[in-house]
């Protein structure tokens, strides 16, 4: 490799990254969304099928046990969207690094 002595510098010819600590950051939030939504999900089927309420007195009636299931779900469905999101987002952005063909990556055989 030669060196030179104009003061050039390829390390300026490469775009900066982004930060990741945002994207990881709203992974784990949506990851915690997530077990909190399979909780609520298993504390509504819990009340449904018979069991002792175990959240005390919030889900004491059929009512509020479908609530919990649902909201429970739709947390559980959300927090695993953006945690998908995100990972495929960081993922872009760190495999913009190096250009490969994607042909190159499979397996021959």
């Amino acid at each position: 490799m030669k060196l030179s002595d104009d003061g050039f510098d390829a390390r300026r010819l490469r775009p900066r990254g982004s930060a990741f600590w945002r994207w990881r950051f709203l992974a784990a939030l949506a990851a915690l969304f997530a077990a909190f939504g399979v909780m609520l999900t298993m504390a509504g089927a819990a009340t449904l099928l018979g069991r002792p309420p175990a959240l005390g007195p919030l889900n004491d009636s059929i009512g509020a046990a479908i609530v919990l299931l649902l909201f429970g779900l739709l947390l559980l469905w959300g927090g695993v969207n953006v945690w998908r999101r995100c990972r495929r987002r960081m993922r872009r952005q760190h495999g913009s690094e190096l250009s490969m063909s994607p042909g190159l990556l499979k397996k021959r055989g």
